[in-house]
């Protein structure tokens, strides 16, 4: 299966987040000419020059990251919104007393739209920023003067027109951010369940091909006395039986879910030996550890050959310690097993009629 890339619900959320700046930068971009290149030819005061250039400024500062892509610094963020609220509250502390919330009042239109652009993934940061922009436009326009009934509508209208506007973008923000979440989490699963599914496929192949190994030996044993070229009465068709039948057993063995693998895999073994008659004595000692499957199986496939040769007594012990551990049998079955070297070290000697052999595994 071809890797594939899924996003985080956290990379989701910042590419919305990029994607909402760079559109916010092109508005505050557009609407500060729009609003503020008018009232200041009207109005050519020094200190409204000034608070002009500081959200210009800080729209540029901005557009070094927005178009990269990439987070704003916190101090920009800080510094930039606190700059645009002390050059709004410049702006409309220079404007004539009938001018507040009227066509001439553009930094109270254009604040906002920087505050968006600053804080659109910090919400209770934004609001309160929004809050007191509100706040001290309204108490510049109080002190200003005394307002009749006509102009505090008209006040209150352009306010709520100007912050529900720009709130609402927030929401939709939100909308976004929520939704790209959500699809981030769903990719996410899909892909989990995606992984889940392999792994099951693989262990089913692996399963397939652990048993087709098994089955490769058995098969032709079983074709032979069905086609009556191996005689059942003879010692050596005896003994591959009673090893296949070994292997088999200990193979259906390994994929039991229990608690020491290796223990119930010796006991299978055992268990095949002693229905033929076998007395076997099993004796295990030591805490149990970790054995991974390919290692059980050369540990336990000399038992295999080793039990399914004896005749009559068998004596079996599992040993695990001192960072290692030992399958060791000895058998009257005058057999050899064999000797390794590998990553599983085993021993064999035949004295007379009985085998002893002894498979070691080192876990560290």
């Amino acid at each position: 299966m071809a890797d594939r890339v899924v996003p985080s619900a956290v990379d989701a959320e910042g590419h919305v987040f990029a994607s909402l700046r760079l559109v916010l930068l092109g508005v505050t971009a557009l609407v500060q000419p729009t609003l503020g290149v008018g009232p200041l030819l009207v109005h050519d005061h020094p200190a409204a020059l000034a608070a002009f250039a500081v959200p210009a400024l800080v729209t540029a500062l901005c557009a070094v990251w927005v178009l990269r892509r990439k987070p704003l610094p916190p101090p920009l963020v800080v510094v930039g919104a606190v700059a645009v609220l002390a050059a709004s509250a410049v702006a409309t502390d220079v404007l004539p007393p009938d001018a507040h919330f009227g066509p001439t009042h553009w930094s109270f239109g254009l604040v906002g739209w920087h505050l968006l652009l600053l804080l659109p993934d910090r919400v209770a940061a934004l609001l309160a920023a929004q809050a007191a922009h509100v706040a001290i436009s309204v108490t510049q326009w109080l002190l200003a003067g005394t307002p009749d009934r006509a102009e505090v509508g008209g006040a209150g209208v352009v306010v709520l027109s100007v912050v529900s506007f720009q709130l609402g973008v927030l929401v939709i923000s939100r909308v976004l951010v929520r939704g790209a979440r959500l699809a981030a989490e769903v990719a996410a699963e899909r892909e989990r369940a995606a992984t889940r599914a392999a792994l099951a496929e693989q262990w089913e192949q692996d399963l397939r091909a652990g048993f087709a190994g098994q089955l490769g030996t058995t098969l032709p044993l079983l074709a032979d006395l069905a086609d009556g070229v191996l005689d059942p009465r003879a010692d050596e068709t005896r003994l591959r039986c009673a090893l296949a039948a070994t292997q088999l057993r200990r193979l259906f063995a390994e994929n039991d879910d229990v608690p020491d693998p290796l223990v119930h895999e010796v006991t299978a073994c055992v268990d095949v030996a002693e229905r033929r008659g076998v007395v076997v004595s099993l004796a295990v000692s030591g805490a149990p550890v970790p054995v991974p499957t390919d290692v059980r199986r050369e540990l336990t496939g000399p038992l295999a050959v080793a039990l399914s040769a004896a005749r009559v007594r068998a004596r079996v012990s599992l040993l695990r310690g001192d960072g290692e551990v030992r399958v060791a049998v000895v058998a009257d079955a005058g057999v050899d097993v064999g000797t390794a070297t590998g990553r599983v070290e085993v021993e064999c000697g035949t004295y007379g009629r009985h085998t002893r052999m002894e498979a070691r595994w080192r876990t560290s």
